[in-house]
């Protein structure tokens, strides 16, 4: 009988010892897992730093090092496992963070390539202008006598573009785009993704970026007319009120943001477009009450969405028009 016991004991023994060993491995392949994900991190984080860990500049505070009286203890394996599952919580975490700061610094960086090359090309154009102007030899008729303004002698002579200045369409053929023109508005690039709609507006944004206004409101139009239903549809509507702006256009402008906001009126955009409505309306001479019911409707509808930049904003527009409540 007391073999059968022994036997039993030294059974359950091994057993737990299985268990145990079982359970150390499955958290010290986790921990391997965590630590060589952490060492990716930091040669990404860290160039350079020859696997050297950085300690946070802020730590948590340490807790007591002994337990309360009467709190009851848990295991090593159960500890062990607890700070395993927080490290794998916080890695992820900070996985997120970089992603989210590497996408942006990529659209930082498309935009600054976008830029370059219309810069670029609007440079090339202007060199092209002056150096043919430079070169360009005046034409010399022997034995005649130049025309004087006005005396109808003579055909008229065509006018000379200035350097610098875009090249005039042909006026025989109608709708035709000036050569110069036509390279400004070739070297705005196209994005090609999954996503036509987002890559539309992109491109409208690049035209807008690149002060070609009427090629930007013409693509932002199509956007607003094919994608109605897509998220950037609010966004294509507000730069093209944006847009009309820019181009000296407030009238179509202001209808173009009370448009976004009456059709769009939960897009990502519409708070914007009211405060620029707000902006076209002062630029038309409108009187102060209506630029003021503007302010008045962006603050209770979308009071809790806008930035605290905008706020500013409205805050100043509103002591400016010397608002109720300002």
């Amino acid at each position: 009988m007391r073999t059968h016991k022994m036997v039993m004991l030294l059974l359950a023994g091994l057993t737990l010892g299985s268990g145990s060993a079982w359970a150390q491995s499955a958290i010290d392949g986790r921990v391997d897992r965590l630590e060589r994900e952490m060492r990716a991190v930091q040669r990404k984080v860290f160039p350079g730093g020859n696997s050297q860990y950085f300690p946070p500049d802020i730590t948590a505070p340490q807790g007591p090092a002994n337990p309360l009286p009467g709190t009851p203890a848990s295991s090593p394996v159960t500890d062990l496992n607890a700070r395993v599952n927080a490290l794998e919580s916080q890695f992820s975490s900070m996985t997120g963070q970089i992603e989210q700061a590497q996408h942006k610094l990529q659209l930082i960086e498309d935009a600054f390539n976008a830029y370059k090359r219309t810069t670029e090309a609007r440079l090339k154009v202007l060199e092209d202008a002056a150096s043919s102007t430079a070169t360009a030899a005046p034409l010399t008729v022997p034995n005649a006598t130049a025309p004087t303004a006005g005396t109808g002698t003579g055909p008229a002579a065509k006018p000379k573009p200035k350097p610098g200045s875009a090249v005039p369409a042909d006026p025989a053929k109608p709708g035709a785009v000036a050569p110069a023109r036509a390279q400004l508005v070739a070297a705005v690039e196209k994005p090609r993704t999954d996503d036509p709609a987002d890559d539309d507006y992109v491109y409208g944004y690049r035209l807008w970026a690149a002060k070609l206004y009427p090629e930007a409101e013409a693509q932002l139009k199509s956007v607003v007319a094919k994608y109605p239903n897509h998220r950037r549809a609010s966004w294509a509507q507000n730069l093209l009120g944006r847009t009309y702006l820019d181009d000296g256009k407030p009238s179509l402008a202001s209808l173009a943001f009370y448009d976004n906001y009456k059709k769009f009126h939960d897009g990502e955009r519409a708070p914007e477009s009211l405060y620029y409505l707000a902006v076209a309306l002062k630029k038309l001479g409108k009187p102060s009450a209506d630029i003021c019911k503007v302010y008045d409707e962006l603050t209770e509808v979308y009071g809790d969405r806008i930035t605290a930049s905008m706020k500013a904003d409205v805050a100043r527009g509103r002591s400016e028009e010397k608002c109720k409540g300002a």
